[in-house]
């Protein structure tokens, strides 16, 4: 019943923008914490961004500036924006409620020349 399922990752070259979707199903985004995390290459997974139930955003400082986090209540799913990526940005992007501890699959983002 409870699906999340991220989609718009892909291969970008530095400076372009990528826009991520993580579409929900079997509870409300709007009443849940909902956030962004990733995983690069050899590495432990790191928080990117979170948006609260009141709408509240929080940023790592690595993206900060350059992501956005949002959510569309209509369609149950929110988003990432990407802007000026960067290859350290390169890794699997992952979608989770953490009020339900619930995690998505994960989309790839490569960003490269």
């Amino acid at each position: 019943q409870v699906q999340l399922v991220e989609s718009g990752g892909g291969l970008v070259q530095p400076g372009g923008s990528l826009r991520l979707s993580c579409a929900a199903s079997g509870f409300t985004v709007s009443e849940n914490y909902m956030g962004w995390y990733r995983q690069a290459p050899g590495e432990q997974r790191e928080f990117v961004a979170v948006i609260t139930v009141d709408g509240e955003t929080n940023y790592a400082d690595s993206v900060k500036g350059r992501f956005t986090i949002s959510r569309d209540n209509d369609k149950n799913t929110v988003y990432l924006q990407m802007t000026s990526l960067k290859p350290e940005d390169t890794a699997i992007y992952i979608c989770a409620s953490l009020s339900l501890a619930y995690w998505g699959q994960g989309t790839q983002v490569t960003v490269s020349s």
